[in-house]
């Protein structure tokens, strides 16, 4: 049973890294913009990069903190609820004041790395992934009478590893659907076929949250 909760866990990471990268949200559109106002084919993998770094380093600033919180073996249970608690409400501030921050229309079209970190940040993407990681962690440990160090240095390589896996998926989602609009579909199909998953998104951190918030209370 746990073996079966660790790797839903664990797909979950994947799935909300799949999710991240479909929705144009995260920037998957003004990759293929950049190539095609440079006019270069290889403006689109140099464009994902820089969206994909921003990211994963998004993810990493939400992540670390809790790497080290979760050290405190005796309030995990209680760090875990938590967590799930904050991503449940991120996510029903967003369903109620949707709209978007006004601050990411005023970065320069250049800084796809900066812009793709702070609307990570501002969506909640990194949040999403916060119970997810505990609950791994809780799994992985297994041992609650390991050393503080010990425990800081696992839970810390798990936050990399999680985000990587997440971003990776991320990259591999947003990479696939720019290469085809850029090489098959073009420009039309963003102007006619654009859909906004703002709500599902706002839902989906609802349910990421309840989802761990259940483990949190079960374990």
């Amino acid at each position: 049973m746990e073996e079966a909760s660790l790797s839903a866990l664990w797909w979950a990471v994947i799935a909300s890294g799949l999710y991240h990268g479909v929705n144009p949200g995260m920037g998957w559109p003004l990759a293929v913009s950049a190539a095609l106002m440079e006019q270069r084919a290889l403006a689109l993998p140099r464009a994902l990069l820089l969206l994909a770094v921003g990211h994963l380093a998004a993810m990493l600033v939400i992540l670390l903190p809790f790497s080290a919180m979760i050290t405190l073996v005796s309030l995990e249970r209680e760090i875990r609820i938590g967590a799930a608690c904050l991503v449940i409400g991120m996510g029903l501030y967003l369903l109620i004041a949707d709209r978007h921050p006004r601050f990411l229309a005023r970065i320069s079209p250049a800084k796809l790395g900066l812009w793709s970190f702070l609307v990570a940040i501002a969506h909640g993407a990194g949040l999403m992934l916060v119970p997810i990681y505990l609950g791994i962690c809780a799994m992985e440990q297994g041992a609650g009478h390991a050393a503080a160090g010990t425990l800081m240095g696992a839970d810390l390589r798990m936050a990399l590893l999680v985000a990587a896996v997440h971003t990776l998926a991320m990259a591999l989602a947003g990479g696939l659907l720019a290469i085809g609009v850029y090489f098959w579909l073009g420009l039309r199909f963003l102007q006619k076929a654009w859909f906004n998953l703002d709500r599902v998104w706002a839902a989906s951190l609802v349910f990421v949250g309840l989802f761990a918030l259940v483990l949190a209370l079960r374990s």
